[in-house]
């Protein structure tokens, strides 16, 4: 295939669950170009709005697809990963010591430290900046006198989710945005 207009690079599609709905917020769920092309002719997806960027060969002529909708609903009861990315999304991004919202700066740290019996869990993990984490050391929050803002627990993915619409990306196309923020205010 051969391209024409604007590099198809620059085409993501957004993927939508089967009710209208992104699979995830943050990270948006986006496709490549490509990835978007082999679902639509495996028949896994409906194309739901388009670029004007087209794909062609000797013999056939396609717009990109900008915004997909998956065939069958992907359920979203499973438990998300124990990842840090998801333990930062949890916490919103900041210290849940002092509040710090400086991404740059962020670290995990163990609620009740390795060192008094402290596991590695949802439950024992906060996101803390590096200047609190360094301060509370291997002492629990009530020796250090620094209580989180939040008892740690096991987000589900519908709560995850929830968290990344606060953090739109850098780049929205226009033809995405009657699939996000259902919730904001309609224009008159």
């Amino acid at each position: 295939m051969t391209l024409a207009m604007r590099p198809p690079d620059a085409c993501p599609a957004l993927v939508l669950n089967a009710d209208f709905r992104p699979l995830s917020y943050f990270p948006l769920s986006l496709w490549s170009w490509q990835d978007a092309l082999k679902a639509v002719f495996l028949d896994r997806v409906e194309v739901v709005a388009q670029y004007e960027t087209k794909v062609h060969s000797p013999s056939f002529v396609m717009r990109l697809p900008s915004v997909v909708s998956l065939r069958t609903y992907v359920s979203h009861s499973r438990a998300p990963a124990f990842t840090r990315f998801n333990v930062f999304l949890r916490d919103s991004f900041t210290c849940q010591y002092c509040g710090s919202p400086e991404r740059d700066k962020l670290t995990f740290d163990h609620v009740v430290p390795r060192s008094h019996g402290g596991r590695t869990t949802w439950e024992n993990i906060i996101a803390a900046c590096s200047f609190c984490n360094i301060k509370k050391g291997g002492r629990t929050p009530k020796q250090a006198r620094m209580m989180p803002a939040r008892k740690p627990q096991r987000p589900t993915m519908y709560e995850l989710n929830e968290r990344g619409r606060a953090f739109p990306p850098h780049y929205l196309h226009d033809s995405w945005q009657d699939f996000l923020y259902w919730d904001s205010e309609l224009e008159p």
